[in-house]
């Protein structure tokens, strides 16, 4: 192992956080800070908008970034990923075009690019390891987004190749955390499951005009792995400073869940004592998905915030945001 090909980030450089103001960007800059960089650069989408080549080419040339964070993307959950695949697809093709081909261009030395699990093959061999990639075909529900990260990362490994930039694709499981999404149909499933037990619990909530109890989607037989966003960044700045070879790597816990184990641990954990009633007409999406963290592991890194504490943290938000009228 050459230190020389390590990827960490050298004092001076200036940092700039695509997708600050999302739940991985806003991880990223909060470590960042802590960490003591002082020369950060983010901007909002209405000060930048990344599918606009030629915006984010004139920032570029006139910021000069030495490293780069790419969180920004069109994210949602299955029910915002079916309806719209044309849009994940577009849109997140758009995005990291954009900021890699400018990235490239104006010779950034360290690139991170945030990639995701559903880029495995929908029927991939469990814990799933990361030769798996591209070895099957992907999952129909976020078929578009998977595509779309899928060319992200493979436009990375080509560049590093031909022009020698330093580029790390991580690939985690499922996140939540603070600043996540919690609509009904464009959040995640973790954020949604909270929202709706939390909602629901209490004597005064069934006593509401049009109350019924939750019903979710599929069967609850899926399994997904859950990590929460601050663990996720820290196993990134592990990785960025300790696998000096690794150019992909999963993060996650190493452990899954079934969704409906998991939504009876938020019910519990939210006071909603009734029935959970489940919708087999929707679909499951990918059967399993948990990821092979062997090489975080073998590197001496593992996950700090368990699931169960991690539930209590989200509920304790949400309900902060509903209290304050932030939740639409």
């Amino acid at each position: 192992m050459q230190t020389g090909d390590i990827l960490m980030i050298d004092d001076g450089q200036a940092i700039y956080v695509a997708g600050h103001k999302g739940m991985v960007g806003a991880a990223i800059l909060r470590r960042l800070v802590s960490d003591g960089h002082k020369n950060i650069l983010t901007r909002t989408h209405a000060e930048l908008d990344l599918m606009d080549s030629a915006r984010v080419d004139a920032f570029f040339e006139r910021e000069r970034p030495g490293v780069v964070f790419l969180a920004a993307a069109r994210v949602g959950g299955i029910m915002a990923n079916m309806r719209h695949q044309s849009v994940f697809l577009y849109e997140n093709l758009q995005i990291q075009n954009s900021v890699i081909g400018a990235a490239v261009k104006y010779n950034v030395k360290k690139f991170v690019f945030l990639s995701s699990s559903c880029t495995y093959p929908r029927l991939c061999g469990q814990p799933m390891k990361e030769e798996y990639l591209l070895t099957g075909p992907f999952e129909p529900t976020n078929e578009g987004y998977a595509i779309a990260k899928t060319a992200g990362m493979k436009l990375l490994q080509y560049y590093k190749a031909e022009t020698g930039i330093r580029a790390l694709v991580v690939v985690p499981c499922n996140l939540y955390g603070p600043n996540d999404n919690y609509d009904l149909e464009g959040g995640h499933v973790l954020a949604s499951l909270v929202r709706r037990f939390v909602d629901a619990a209490g004597p005064a909530a069934s006593k509401e005009p049009g109350w019924r109890p939750p019903l979710l989607w599929g069967t609850g037989s899926a399994y997904r792995e859950f990590m929460h966003v601050d663990d996720m960044v820290d196993a990134t700045f592990f990785a960025m400073n300790n696998l000096p070879d690794c150019d992909l790597v999963n993060i996650g816990t190493g452990k899954d869940i079934s969704i409906k184990a998991l939504a009876e641990m938020i019910a519990s954990a939210a006071g909603y004592e009734g029935n959970i009633h489940w919708d087999p007409a929707k679909p499951d999406g990918m059967p399993r998905k948990c990821l092979d963290v062997s090489r975080l592991k073998n590197a001496g890194w593992e996950a700090s915030i368990s699931l169960e504490d991690g539930v209590k943290r989200m509920i304790a938000e949400y309900r902060g945001l509903k209290s304050e009228g932030l939740v639409k």
